[in-house]
């Protein structure tokens, strides 16, 4: 077991994490890490294949936190050479790396074995991510606990559970159908991921996730990164199925976003060189009014295709509103490849740079200082957690275009439980028009009506997530509470 220094005999773990091999995943376990180490005092371990032990050493994981490499090569699972990680994967390869995560049990079990030897007590629990259910068995044999960790909302997260364990779009020859877990709502197929929409149960997706699923019901309970008052209805939805405790410790935030300070270099969430120095962003939007800029980014993994990203273009030109907009190359072409002019208006990005309407910025933006500054007025993305719940810490409204996984859930509720969101369009089945581009545009940047409800939900939920991590003498808001209710839980393990 390698670690951050050869010499970790008299080290005690008292947690240990092992987090899906995705940004999404990988960041909000290194928080959640860092944030039970500041409540507790406790020593914490991320295990995970070498390269993303690596990745996670250049995010400056401090040294409470132990990086424990499991031994893994992509080669044998019949992916390329060196990858052991969801970004730059096509959707079909990805499906691979899930799968081929299953062979990482027994190392996992070794690694276990080898530090309960050395410490003579096993972990106080195991944190681990929905996709590795199989971690449920491993806990038990070394004597400890699993606890499952919800990265996403707890609505989210219930409705792709329950979707994967009813496979409900079957049983339905309509366009919609209703969700065991949810009774009052009814989805639509266009919310499915085109390999949800093919899930029979036979698929590859179904075989693996059927059963990583049905054995993470079997945890000790679980950890949500929501807040309770922000998310009453689906904290209700997923305590009522799970039927076990569901602690909601959420926002995985950096302290400095919640308090409105200057964010340090360290709190910068992803260790990647931005296509622009935060200074320039900040100085670009010094330049426009108080909530006027749309910001625009679709997370790490996701782009749109050739004809959506002309329609958006085209639209946001029209919509006259300025803009920062993080640009990959479109679907088809590596994200990796360079950014050819041909795939925008002719001449577009030399207008806007001239009039200093837009600012494109290529590959990756400092997110957190954009949605955090005053003039960031929307945030148009793909309903992915983390960026969902940077942008609404910030009382930043959303206009929804999910993508993937659980994020049109996500969007569903951001829409009709919270109403700070509008959706633009779902994935990439649907056409989309400029002039609904800039008709969208203009209602969620409107100051008034629907553009203003939405601006006075969001900055109430933004108080509400402040609150939930206020942590003063007797003060003690929801998600601390929660906090002290899990740790208390998986010491006397009641």
């Amino acid at each position: 077991m390698s670690s951050k220094s050869n010499d970790d005999h008299h080290i005690h773990i008292d947690i240990v994490m092992f987090p899906f091999m995705a940004h999404g995943h990988l960041i909000p376990f290194l928080a959640l890490a860092n944030h039970i180490h500041h409540h507790t005092g406790f020593t914490i371990a991320i295990a995970n294949t070498p390269l993303n032990i690596q990745y996670l050493r250049r995010q400056n994981s401090p040294p409470w936190i132990h990086l424990l490499e499991l031994p893994y090569n992509s080669s044998d699972h019949g992916l390329p050479p060196n990858t052991e990680h969801t970004e730059d994967l096509p959707l079909d390869q990805i499906g691979k790396l899930v799968i081929s995560t299953v062979s990482l049990k027994t190392p996992f079990h070794n690694l276990l074995l080898d530090m309960v030897r050395k410490q003579g007590q096993p972990p106080l629990c195991i944190i681990s991510d929905l996709f590795f259910g199989w971690v449920v068995d491993v806990a038990k044999s070394v004597n400890t606990v699993n606890i499952t960790f919800a990265t996403g909302c707890a609505y989210g997260f219930l409705a792709y559970v329950s979707f994967w364990l009813n496979l409900p779009h079957l049983k339905t020859d309509g366009e919609e159908f209703d969700l065991p877990g949810f009774p009052d709502s009814k989805f639509h197929v266009s919310q499915l991921h085109e390999f949800m929409r093919k899930a029979d149960g036979n698929d590859s997706w179904s075989r693996f996730f059927q059963p990583q699923i049905s054995c993470c019901l079997q945890s000790f309970g679980w950890l949500c990164n929501t807040v309770e008052e922000i998310e009453p209805l689906g904290l209700d939805l997923l305590r009522k199925y799970t039927k076990f405790p569901v602690w909601q410790i959420g926002p995985l935030l950096p302290k400095q976003l919640l308090n409105k300070s200057p964010l340090s270099a360290t709190e910068q969430r992803v260790a990647k060189s931005p296509g622009i120095s935060p200074q320039k962003c900040v100085q670009w939007l010094d330049m426009h009014g108080v909530d006027s800029v749309l910001y625009i980014s679709f997370g790490s993994q996701n782009t749109i295709s050739p004809s959506h990203m002309m329609e958006l273009a085209i639209g946001l030109e029209k919509s006259m509103k300025p803009f920062i907009w993080v640009i990959r190359p479109p679907l088809g072409f590596s994200l990796k490849a360079e950014f050819r002019s041909e795939w925008l208006p002719q001449g577009f990005e030399d207008r806007m740079y001239r009039t200093n309407r837009g600012l494109l910025v290529k590959n990756w933006a400092p997110q957190l200082e954009i949605l955090s500054h005053a003039s960031t007025g929307a945030f148009l993305n793909h309903c992915g957690w983390n960026s969902t719940m940077e942008s609404l810490s910030q009382g930043v409204k959303i206009i929804g275009w999910p993508m993937a996984a659980e994020q049109a859930f996500n969007s569903k509720m951001l829409v009709e439980e919270m109403g700070v969101a509008v959706e633009l369009t779902r994935g990439i089945q649907r056409c989309i028009s400029s002039d609904e581009v800039k008709e969208v545009i203009e209602m969620v940047m409107d100051k008034e009506g629907k553009g203003g409800d939405m601006k006075r939900r969001a900055e109430k939920i933004a108080e509400h997530i402040r609150a939930a991590v206020k942590n003063e003498g007797n003060e003690k808001g929801s998600s601390i509470k929660a906090l002290d209710d899990f740790v208390s839980a998986i010491k006397t393990r009641k």
